[in-house]
């Protein structure tokens, strides 16, 4: 039984997978990096600091599944999109690790960004892997990014991607954030947010703001402090918060498609794990979720991007 360790420090997740290449499947160690109550995020400093703590706790939590002698490659990200001048300093925590665990075992070292590590991830637990032979679509969807993503295959990158649509100012996640500081909830905020939007049953109506391919969120954050200075009630803003960004993603989708083709379409990212956003884009056929253990900031992307590169196991043929 061979092994592949893939290593993700993004600026929100201490992330550590562990792919057993025999049977595909995966184990993960992973944890939040702590924001102070009523913060909205960390500094890069703040972050690097925090990964550099936790990093060594993830891999003593895999540890014991993990062999030297089946190690046959480590999956590391190094920045946030495979673009030029694509650089957070907290992905130097990972990459430094990675390196270091190369050198000693003399094990090959596949580095990809984080990014690609999102479509894979999401990719590999929806079992459509075989989706990158040919384009398709992704939409990359956190508290970083609100990107739609035109991917084919590449042999160099494995994956081109190509931005297609984008927010022009708040990406979802943030939004969803700034909805749920406003209303109490601790950060991160979007399963909290959640389950109090369930108990919403009021009905209403959204207009997502689409420039072409790409999205305005601005306006969502200052509807919903309007409601809150109005004393609406906690769950109808958090529902009217993710019915909004649902619909933004659903126009997004449409977008693309028009400017495409109707390709298939694999939705990752955090807000992608919303029980309420998912069935407003289902409708459009042909679209794949990640799971939401692989839907939120994880080292599953990466491990499987080394699988592939290593062509080893069953996943690179998919």
């Amino acid at each position: 039984m061979m092994q592949i360790l893939g290593l993700d420090t993004s600026n929100y997740t201490t992330s550590a997978a562990l792919l057993d290449l025999e049977h595909g499947t995966v184990q993960q160690a992973k944890q939040l990096l702590p924001v102070k109550a009523g913060k909205a995020g960390l500094r890069q400093s703040d972050a690097v600091f925090h990964h550099t703590r936790q990093l060594p706790d993830m891999l003593e939590q895999l540890a014991p599944q993990m062999a030297a002698e089946k190690l046959c490659a480590i999956g590391v990200s190094a920045r946030p999109r495979n673009l030029e001048g694509s650089y957070m300093p907290c992905f130097l925590t990972g990459l430094g690790m990675a390196r270091g665990i190369a050198a000693v075992t003399g094990v090959p070292l596949h580095v990809t960004s984080h990014q690609i590590g999102h479509v894979l991830a999401a990719l590999y637990s929806a079992k459509k892997l075989e989706l990158c032979r040919a384009p398709f679509l992704a939409f990359h969807v956190s508290g970083g990014t609100t990107d739609s993503l035109y991917c084919e295959p590449d042999a160099a990158d494995f994956l081109r991607i190509t931005p297609c649509g984008t927010s022009l100012d708040l990406k979802a996640g943030q939004a969803i954030d700034r909805v749920g500081l406003q209303l109490g909830l601790q950060f991160p905020c979007g399963a909290a947010l959640e389950q109090l939007a369930l108990k919403s049953h009021a009905k209403m109506r959204v207009r997502p703001v689409i420039r072409e391919e790409n999205c305005c969120l601005s306006g969502l954050e200052n509807q919903c402090a309007k409601m809150c200075r109005q004393e609406q009630p906690p769950e109808d803003i958090a529902r009217y918060c993710l019915l909004t960004v649902g619909e933004t993603i659903a126009a997004m989708t449409a977008a693309a498609r028009k400017k495409y083709g109707r390709l298939p379409v694999i939705y990752a990212g955090g807000v992608m794990s919303n029980r309420m956003i998912r069935p407003m884009l289902a409708a459009a056929g042909d679209v794949y979720f990640s799971e939401p253990d692989c839907a939120c900031d994880n080292a599953v992307g990466v491990a499987v991007y080394a699988a592939i590169r290593e062509k080893r196991g069953t996943l690179w043929q998919f």
